[in-house]
Formats: C-alpha cells, sequence, structure tokens
C-alpha cells in the first residue's frame, strides 16, 4: 500500500488544479487524482491533475487522450514521472504533459511535437510561467510551494 501524499504534494496540487481551472475551455473539465486515464486497454494512468474533453469522461473515467495531464513529482515517484508517465502520454498522443518539481521548485511545459516531448516553458524558484497552450495560464514555482 502506497502512503498519502505529502501535505506539499496536495497544496501544489490544489494551486495548479486552481491555476488550469480558471481558464480552462467550457468543453474541457480540470480534475485532480484520483481520476483514471484510460489509454488504451493495457494502460490506465492517474495524473495528479488531468483536463480532459467533457465528452471524453464517464461515470468512472477519462477515456482517451487528455488535453492536458499534469504530475508534481515526488521522491518516490520521479522516476515514473519523468519517463514512463511522458512516454505512455506520448506514445498516446497527449498534446501536452507538465512536470511540477515543489523540491526545487520549478514548473516544465512540455508539448508534443512529432511524437516527442519539447519544452514550450519552463521556470524555476520566483520565475513566473506564462502559457498560451493548451489555453493561457500563468503559474510562480514559488507560490506553488508557498505555505503563505
Amino acid at each position: 500500500m502506497s502512503p498519502s501524499p505529502r501535505p506539499l504534494h496536495q497544496r501544489v496540487v490544489a494551486r495548479v488544479l486552481a491555476a488550469v481551472s480558471v481558464s480552462c475551455p467550457r468543453d474541457c473539465e480540470a480534475l485532480p487524482a484520483p481520476v483514471d486515464v484510460v489509454l488504451a486497454d493495457d494502460t490506465v494512468l492517474i495524473p495528479d491533475v488531468v483536463v480532459g474533453r467533457r465528452s471524453d469522461y464517464t461515470e468512472r473515467a477519462l477515456v482517451g487522450v487528455p488535453v492536458l495531464a499534469v504530475e508534481v513529482i515526488s521522491p518516490s515517484s520521479r522516476l515514473i514521472d519523468t519517463e514512463l508517465k511522458r512516454a505512455r502520454l506520448a506514445a498516446a498522443g497527449c498534446p501536452h504533459y507538465w512536470l511540477v518539481d515543489p523540491y526545487v521548485p520549478s514548473v516544465l511545459c512540455l508539448v508534443l511535437r512529432d511524437g516527442a516531448y519539447v519544452t514550450l516553458e519552463k521556470a524555476e524558484r520566483d520565475q513566473d510561467i506564462a502559457v498560451a497552450e493548451p489555453f493561457p495560464v500563468t503559474l510562480n514555482p514559488a507560490d506553488l510551494v508557498s505555505e503563505y
């Protein structure tokens, strides 16, 4: 059995979800984990934050490719988030994958180009990051982790 996420992890998830939800288009919905993302019969992932088309959500899961998947890296999930999930989402055609590392803190926004993720934007510590796709979102890594 896996331990529950740490408060820092959940703080970052909540703040990313809030930032994404503000600009999320009406035909999409942003939700926090746990939401199953069914990419194939043998591939189900649970991103920390997922944005999917409302038409792709069923009563039990998001079936199909998300518009955006966000992972908040934990020490125990670093390899899974940065390698395995990244590769599975790229292979499925997920156009946007973001990695948030609360221990730096940093935000890395990746976009799928020719079947591989490339960096769209990145920021560390107190740098603002603004992306226009898949919809406008502004984040500041330091604000995501701050205890205020």
